[in-house]
């Protein structure tokens, strides 16, 4: 099944190298993957941008460097905060939620 969203043809790195197709969930709804896709590079080729809400003004929030470099990307995996979808793999069965506002990532001590 072909995704419109999903690169299959790279003008440098060539064709999308072919691998099992995985589902895992997402707001407790299933989404089709690839092995060795991370959880961003699923959820971008299947049209989905917003991945939770900035912790002061509820803006919507997606993936911003997609090298874990920042922390925009952050979700909620298997019920863990924090967790950076552009550096984790989908697995089978994986439940990611990216529902409201992740708690601020910084300790009340690094604020000041």
């Amino acid at each position: 099944m072909k995704h419109p969203g999903r690169i299959e043809q790279h003008p440098v790195l060539g064709p999308r190298k072919q691998t099992q197709p995985i589902t895992f969930t997402l707001n407790g709804q299933p989404i089709l993957a690839y092995e060795g896709e991370t959880i961003a590079a699923s959820l971008l080729a299947n049209g989905i941008r917003i991945l939770r809400s900035h912790e002061e003004t509820d803006a919507p929030r997606g993936i911003y460097c997609n090298i874990g470099h920042c922390f925009e990307c952050r979700v909620k995996v298997n019920g863990a905060d924090h967790v950076r979808s552009c550096l984790t793999l989908v697995k089978e069965g994986l439940a990611v939620e990216t529902k409201g506002a992740l708690p601020t990532p910084l300790k009340e001590e690094d604020k000041r």
